[in-house]
Order: C-alpha cells, then sequence, then structure tokens
C-alpha cells in the first residue's frame, strides 16, 4: 500500500451528511475541487451526500469503507464530540473507528426569525418574550436533532424558562424554507445558511453564537452581548479516514487539505458561507474534539436529551 501510494490515489470520494447547499456540503465540494494533481490524488474529489439519521449515516458509510485513504468524511464535530453523550447505541466509537485528518472550516450558528414573527423583533429578550406571549407559535427549527443548534435551542429555553419547541430538519436549508415561508418561527443553524435571505430581507438573523461578532453580519449582536454568555459556541468542519488507514497516507491528505484551505478561491468560497479556514495537524483536530466531547458533556445532562439510535 506504501509503494502504491507514492503514485497517489486515482479517485478520492468525500462523503458528507447534509443535502447540497448547506455549510457541510460547499466545504465538501470547495476543498475536493482542489485535491486533485497532489501526491495524494490525481483527480478532484468526488462529493457523495449520504442525509439521514441526523449525519450518523455518512458516519457510519467512512468507518465501513476501506482504511485506503480513497473515502474521507466532511462532518461537524457534533457528530463526534455530542452525539456520544446523545445516543445510548451510537453504531460506531469517534475516537476508535475514525482516525482525524484536518479541521477545515470554522463558523459559529446564528438564530433568525421570519416573517411568522413581528418586526418589532429585534433582539433576542423580544424573541423570547414573543414566545411567551405566542405559546403555540414557539417553535424553532435546527439541521438536526442532536446537532449544536439543537442545543443552542434548548439552552436558551431553559436559561430564559421559556419552552421552546424544537423541529428537526435534515440540514438546514429546507428548515430555512419554512422560516421564509411563515411555517416556522424561527431557526438555529450556521448562520452562513441565512446570509442570502437576511441580506434580501426575507428573514432576520437576531444574533449569532461566535465569541465576538460575526465579520459577515457585524451589525448583529452575540449572544454574549445580549445577556447569553453560556451560548458563545464555535464548531468547525473536519476531515476523518476510517480508522487504520496509514500514518502517510493521512499526512499525505492532511498536506494537501491545508494547502487547499490557503487557496483564495476557497477562502473566498467559504466566506460566502460564513466561514473560515482552520486546517492544522490531525494532533491539533483530535485534541479539539476531545475539547468539546468535554464541554458539551455536562451540558448534554442540563439539557436532558437523548435520542434512540
Amino acid at each position: 500500500l506504501q509503494h502504491a501510494f507514492a503514485q497517489g490515489l486515482e479517485q478520492v470520494k468525500i462523503v458528507n451528511g447534509f443535502p447540497a447547499g448547506g455549510s457541510a456540503d460547499v466545504t465538501s465540494r470547495r476543498i475536493g475541487e482542489k485535491l486533485g494533481g497532489s501526491a495524494y490524488t490525481k483527480n478532484a474529489a468526488v462529493v457523495e451526500n449520504k442525509t439521514g439519521a441526523a449525519g450518523r449515516i455518512a458516519v457510519e458509510t467512512v468507518k465501513n469503507a476501506a482504511p485506503d485513504g480513497a473515502t474521507l468524511l466532511l462532518t461537524p464535530y457534533s457528530m463526534m464530540s455530542i452525539y456520544p453523550h446523545i445516543y445510548k447505541q451510537l453504531s460506531y466509537d469517534p475516537f476508535k473507528d475514525l482516525a482525524a485528518v484536518a479541521m477545515a472550516s470554522m463558523l459559529s450558528h446564528g438564530l433568525a426569525v421570519g416573517p411568522m414573527v413581528p418586526a418589532s423583533v429585534k433582539t433576542v429578550k423580544d424573541y423570547l418574550a414573543w414566545c411567551k406571549a405566542n405559546p403555540t407559535l414557539a417553535n424553532y427549527g435546527s439541521p438536526a436533532a442532536g446537532s449544536t443548534p439543537h442545543f443552542l435551542g434548548a439552552l436558551l429555553g431553559l436559561e430564559a424558562n421559556v419552552d421552546l419547541k424544537h423541529v428537526p430538519y435534515r440540514g438546514s436549508i429546507p428548515g430555512i424554507t419554512d422560516v421564509i415561508g411563515g411555517q416556522l418561527a424561527s431557526m438555529f443553524t450556521p448562520h452562513g445558511d441565512f446570509l442570502p435571505n437576511h441580506k434580501a430581507g426575507k428573514l432576520r438573523i437576531i444574533a449569532t453564537s461566535g465569541k465576538q461578532r460575526s465579520a459577515f453580519v457585524p451589525e448583529v449582536p452575540t449572544f454574549a452581548e445580549q445577556g447569553f454568555p453560556d451560548l458563545v459556541v464555535e464548531e468547525w468542519f473536519g476531515f476523518y479516514a476510517p480508522a487504520k488507514t496509514p500514518a502517510a497516507v493521512v499526512t499525505s491528505a492532511n498536506q494537501v487539505i491545508n494547502t487547499a484551505l490557503k487557496e483564495k478561491t476557497v477562502i473566498d468560497s467559504l466566506a460566502l458561507s460564513a466561514m473560515v479556514p482552520v486546517g492544522g495537524s490531525p494532533e491539533d483536530m483530535a485534541k479539539s474534539m476531545k475539547h468539546y466531547f468535554d464541554f458539551w458533556g455536562p451540558l448534554v445532562k442540563k439539557i436532558g436529551f437523548t435520542a434512540e439510535s
């Protein structure tokens, strides 16, 4: 395998668990396009959107793939650092069944409201007051049950003592469509997925979850600025290979991903989805994954959410 690998792979496939058009898909495609013609692979990577089971099907697909570097997973850290706390019988062990390759992009989440919510609602406190006054309409969407955006909404409801009902979707785009259409009051999701509609005035982002304001919507205050410091959460998307993939193959993939993340076209296209490149070593990524695993454990307990596999 080492010898064969010196030639580079013919074709690499990037599997992600979310529909076309969302942040995970954009990250997969923009970086995948740049992998061809490298020591790692001759051709640009093909992307496969394996949706379903809140991103878990994609993880299982890569866990079970041959450990030769020809199949990579691109996933938000939720599936690795949060899911072990909520699924009693998770079909993969994120620390044993997959090998960290490289962190790709970092984003913060946002809370947006649509036409169902009156224009007078401009802040998180306004939103909570409106939810209290309209309990039958006090619902929020997220891209998956057990995802980071789901839990941001749950934490907000707990902290404010407001009963916010969660509506899980298959990815951001279907939920955003319902917010714009007036079927759903609000949505928590990567804030980049709101940008075109926020700019067009079809929905309003009222808070973002980063440590600082987002450079992409600098007019929108953070949750922390609005009195909710526990809702400071940034999330990365990272590349994984199946466990037992040879170290030389992981290194080769890591190098080409890091190179791609420095290209202006990649930086600019990530920016369109309000993401910034991360990069770094497999060790950096494994360390961050463990950090978020420890961070989310007590919060998941506090929220009290479990799911059946």
